[in-house]
């Protein structure tokens, strides 16, 4: 293979990682995973006061913002049944930080998908097996890090989620009172089903890849005793 076949593939196996993560993230971001995980035996009841039903309306649209073009006053607009302002300007600084790192995060892994995709046409069309092996090793080397983070999280879950968060944001701007408007849609079980579900997702799509990309060796045909030649030359 030339160095350009194994650099696509290199690519397509570091870059295997970001695009399943980014996946299960977008998945979970959704309106659908927040009715589910409301609807579910044993999740937590807000007692401040907000039905499941107003739950699910003020939660849809906070994952509307963050997945959407409007500015901040999307979120600083919205008022409750009382007439009151739903989210506080701290809540509102907060989800606009939240939008620009999903923002820049799902931007990154869909120019990575691109880049792969066009890395495996180039590597199908000229190297047999390349695509199946790169992303054999990416799907490898995603259970290896989607496993390193699960036990962290299980050993440790409020310092994994303090740590997670300190990453992205700064000190003091994703700390709130328990009767916010984003603790209550948001409590920790929310966030506590929100990774299992990631890592649910990341497990069954790496390890699918890895089952159907799994090396076989390919038997070898006997030599022709007139020509000395293999009728397999790969």
């Amino acid at each position: 293979m030339s160095l350009l076949g194994r650099f696509l593939q290199f690519l397509v196996v570091v870059f295997f990682p970001v695009i399943v993560v980014a996946g299960a993230v977008r998945a979970v971001t959704s309106p659908l995973f927040l009715w589910v995980d409301y609807q579910r035996p044993g999740f937590p009841a807000d007692s401040f006061g907000f039905s499941a039903e107003e739950r699910l309306i003020y939660g849809s649209y906070t994952l509307d913002y963050v997945l959407n073009l409007a500015p901040a006053g999307y979120l600083g607009r919205l008022v409750n049944a009382g007439c009151g302002r739903l989210f506080r300007e701290s809540e509102v600084g907060h989800m606009a930080d939240v939008k620009g790192v999903l923002s820049v995060s799902f931007l990154v892994a869909f120019v990575m998908l691109l880049a792969a995709v066009a890395s495996c046409v180039y590597l199908a069309r000229r190297y047999h097996g390349a695509v199946r092996r790169a992303l054999f090793s990416g799907a490898v080397l995603t259970l290896a890090l989607i496993a390193a983070l699960t036990v962290s999280a299980v050993l440790a879950w409020e310092a994994f989620f303090a740590q997670v968060h300190a990453l992205f944001f700064a000190a003091g701007t994703w700390t709130f009172r328990m009767d916010d408007t984003l603790i209550r849609l948001f409590p920790e079980q929310f966030w506590t089903d929100a990774a299992i579900t990631i890592a649910a997702l990341v497990f069954l799509v790496t390890t699918l890849t890895v089952a159907f990309g799994w090396p076989v060796r390919r038997p070898r045909l006997p030599v022709d005793g007139n020509s000395g030649l293999t009728a397999n030359p790969r």
